[in-house]
């Protein structure tokens, strides 16, 4: 019953978060200055503490201790919410950094294309894989989440085996385009 009563909350949230981060990128920006200029390390930290829980999560279960398999999860979700949260709050008050872009002024120019190259084509693949499966791996978190506090195991453990190398890519790559884009955030 559980299942059915939260599939329109899972639908709602599924279209909000990636229709909110889309508007943000159109948005103005509010000027605050500087002050929350540390976000973008704290999304990674966040995303690579959430890879940590996640494998946390994986071998508390296949070790048979469900209670610490279901708080790694819920704590793997509210990292998730976290950096939700702190991803847009950056975005709100600041540009995108453009990949290559060394002098900052928001133009990438045919020297710093060349200063940056083939890992430009690294940083967009990652970028894109990400930014994918991260559309994707909301409703599957949501829909496994929901299963498992719904008991239904056999279910749950199914679309498990899809979430969990999803999410854990995700997260994994969160850190990765951060890695790859900090020399290019304005100092």
């Amino acid at each position: 019953m559980k299942e059915k009563k939260m599939r329109g909350f899972i639908i709602a949230i599924s279209i909000l978060i990636p229709a909110v981060v889309t508007i943000l990128f159109f948005a103005p920006r509010l000027n605050i200055g500087h002050q929350l200029d540390f976000l973008p390390l704290l999304n990674a930290c966040v995303n690579g503490t959430a890879s940590l829980v996640l494998i946390l999560g994986v071998m508390a279960i296949k070790k048979g201790n469900k209670e610490a398999h279901r708080r790694w999860m819920t704590t793997a979700i509210l990292l998730s919410v976290v950096f939700l949260v702190s991803y847009v709050l950056y975005h709100l008050t600041h540009d995108s950094t453009k990949f290559g872009d060394l002098n900052h002024d928001g133009v990438v120019s045919d020297e710093e294309q060349l200063t940056a190259g083939a890992w430009r084509y690294v940083y967009y693949f990652v970028l894109l894989s990400h930014i994918l499966l991260s559309v994707i791996i909301v409703p599957l978190v949501l829909i496994t989440y929901v299963r498992a506090l719904a008991e239904k195991f056999d279910k749950h453990r199914k679309i498990a085996r899809i979430t969990f190398p999803l999410w854990l890519y995700v997260t994994i790559t969160g850190v990765l385009v951060y890695l790859l884009i900090a020399p290019y955030y304005p100092t």
